[in-house]
């Protein structure tokens, strides 16, 4: 149920909130950790956050971090608050997290001549605040990324118009349905069932106006990988480093859970239409125009996903060319060397994370803004549906070895975050 924030604050809230009573800063501070929770900052930012305030009021403050809920204790001398709060579903807000790190960064400062109420209203207005962009924009971005993905991936060009359209019409029917409150398992397969379908007739009707038959197939996946949850599952990879086990746990949960909904119902509108996963050819041009053309695209899937986690124009360009950087790295890591697909997701993370970490100062964003976006499209998002499209088939050898590969990619993207964190963040390099 919704909280009522302005209404349980006590007669006292008037007061500059330093002077608060224990209840009115618990309030606050259990408030800023769920509004951070509800945009999908991890675990220790959330903690960070509540330190924060905790610190500037005079409060010692124990918080046990979920994925959407959190239950925490607010001591205060020989006083005790202790509180449990939920958010109604999990979800990314980049823009909202940043403006709630710079309400938490100047909080010190203000805290002997706000009170509680003036605090509320600030955070009511990031809260309340709507989207930087509008909903045709965000459905091109959602196709565009798509199509980026498809060429990264291997495909032609018919694999990347094909995958732009479809991604648009099933990101537009996922977005409808969001706004509509639908639950996360309806909303997952009724997008990617769109994509699948409209993706299977553009593939049909390219098919009749050439009068020939292509193989398209291998772009197939590609048309709904904006379902793919690159971001619980890179910040819970974070929480897990951190040793906040029950965050982490469930975050890994809850994007296993939309791979599994999605994976199946792909598969199961491949196997509805004899449509298997195919393979992508390489590309015959010179290997430095491709890579020219890895970073364009590399860019554009990094801005697109940014977008679709509403983050401002300035903050998903910079994400852009971080991921562009990044990503070319790790084809690069893959293309000329031996080391494997894990390395090379690392170095590539790792990568993200110290180019965030250098220009953090400069641009003013959160690293986590800057470091998910840009990582998002090096999760293995092809390899997760080929290996639960065969497994369905009964091919449980092919299928376990492609989800094996899968893993160890998603192991080792936020592997390379944590310790770019380690070496540039003496904060997160300590246990407390």
């Amino acid at each position: 149920m919704p909280v009522m924030w302005h209404d349980i604050s006590s007669k006292e809230a008037e007061k500059p909130v330093i002077e608060a009573t224990l209840s009115d800063k618990a309030t606050l501070i259990g408030r800023v950790g769920l509004m951070f929770l509800s945009c999908g900052g991890s675990s220790f930012r959330v903690r960070a956050a509540m330190n924060k305030l905790s610190r500037a009021l005079g409060v010692t403050t124990n918080a046990d971090i979920g994925i959407k809920s959190l239950e925490y204790t607010c001591i205060e001398g020989d006083k005790v608050c202790t509180n449990a709060l939920s958010n109604v579903t999990y979800g990314v807000n980049t823009y909202k997290l940043h403006y709630l790190e710079i309400f938490c960064d100047g909080f010190k400062e203000r805290a002997d001549r706000y009170s509680a109420d003036d605090c509320h209203r600030i955070l009511d207005t990031i809260q309340n605040s709507k989207s930087n962009y509008t909903f045709l924009f965000s459905v091109i971005a959602s196709g565009a990324a798509c199509g980026a993905f498809a060429f990264l991936l291997g495909g032609g060009l018919v694999d990347i118009i094909c995958a732009f359209f479809a991604a648009s019409a099933g990101f537009a029917v996922r977005k409808l349905l969001l706004q509509r409150h639908i639950t996360l398992f309806a909303n997952t397969s009724c997008a990617v069932l769109t994509s699948c379908a409209v993706y299977i007739l553009l593939v049909t009707a390219v098919d009749i106006l050439c009068g020939t038959h292509f193989d398209y197939q291998a772009g197939y996946i590609c048309s709904m990988l904006f379902v793919i949850p690159g971001f619980p599952l890179i910040t819970g990879g974070i929480d897990l480093a951190k040793l906040d086990l029950r965050s982490g746990i469930e975050r890994i949960t809850y994007a296993s859970l939309v791979i599994g909904v999605a994976a199946t119902t792909c598969a199961f509108t491949a196997a509805l239409f004899r449509f298997s996963p195919g393979e992508f050819t390489e590309y015959t041009m010179s290997y430095p125009i491709l890579l020219i053309l890895r970073v364009i695209m590399s860019f554009i899937g990094v801005f697109g996903f940014s977008v679709l986690f509403n983050s401002t124009p300035k903050m998903a360009a910079t994400a852009g060319v971080i991921g562009a950087i990044a990503n070319s790295i790790r084809l690069l890591i893959t293309d000329h060397t031996n080391l494997g697909v894990s390395i090379a997701a690392f170095c590539g993370a790792l990568a993200a994370g110290l180019m965030a970490s250098a220009i953090k100062k400069h641009v003013g964003f959160p690293r986590i803004t800057l470091t998910v976006p840009s990582i998002v499209i090096m999760v293995p998002g092809l390899l997760m549906y080929k290996g639960i499209y065969f497994i369905s088939q009964s091919s449980f050898e092919d299928g376990l070895a492609l989800l094996g590969k899968a893993l160890i990619i998603v192991v080792s993207l936020p592997l390379g975050l944590v310790f770019a964190r380690i070496f540039t963040d003496k904060n997160f390099r300590h246990s407390s």
